[in-house]
């Protein structure tokens, strides 16, 4: 079927796990943490909590902990993670030529709900961001995913409608959050975000290398 909405204006991209791979990075520094706490955080349980529902996984310790102890691990957990980045990040396979391709034909943002802290450090060496127009990360927006508030914040920023854009996501949480926005998505799961349920999605990718064909037709 023949998408017929206005030529495509604006491209928004989730970060982690899209234009990067950190998400086991992540779930590690917060497991090793929980760990401290007396919680075993395993990998389906991260993934429907983190990344399906969008919550927080120090959720788990707060009733029994309560809210200046998870402050503090939510503070250590950063820290560790922040330090696990500093090794290097390196880009998922197949994005940079996608996105270089892609630049100056097309407005493009990236749409986060890594902490600006945490953003910097990650693309210190990855060479990506000079496609990029704008960076939200999670201190522009009151809510995060799957809330539509960070890509209301998008829309505003470029001051387009939703059906000029499209965003780029790889989890339930970055899709749902982006259809609440009026947005079609583009879905590329992988590694802890395979086997999601990603009805509604615009079109479900294998890989990034796909994602170039697929957004220039949009395009024209």
């Amino acid at each position: 079927m023949t998408d017929r909405r206005p030529r495509l204006q604006a491209v928004f991209w989730d970060n982690d796990g899209v234009l990067v791979d950190t998400e086991e990075l992540y779930f590690d520094a917060t497991r090793a943490v929980l760990a401290q706490a007396g919680v075993e955080l395993g990998i389906a349980e991260y993934v429907d909590i983190g990344l399906r529902q969008g919550r927080s996984m120090f959720e788990l310790v707060r009733e029994a902990s309560g809210d200046q102890e998870v402050e503090r691990l939510r503070g250590v957990r950063n820290a560790l993670y922040a330090e696990r980045l500093e090794a290097g990040v390196a880009a998922l396979d197949g994005i940079e030529p996608v996105l270089a391709a892609l630049h100056g034909r097309v407005a493009m943002g990236v749409v986060t709900s890594s902490n600006p802290d945490h953003f910097e450090i990650i693309h210190r060496g990855t060479g990506l961001l000079r496609y990029f127009d704008f960076v939200l990360t999670n201190r522009d927006y009151t809510h995060t995913k799957p809330h539509p508030a960070p890509y209301l914040a998008a829309l505003k920023r470029c001051g387009l409608a939703p059906e000029q854009c499209i965003a780029v996501e790889d989890s339930e949480r970055g899709l749902a959050a982006a259809r609440a926005a009026g947005l079609r998505c583009i879905v590329v799961p992988r590694g802890l975000t395979h086997g999601g349920d990603f009805s509604g999605a615009y079109r479900i990718l294998d890989d990034a290398h796909a994602l170039g064909p697929l957004i220039a037709s949009l395009i024209g």
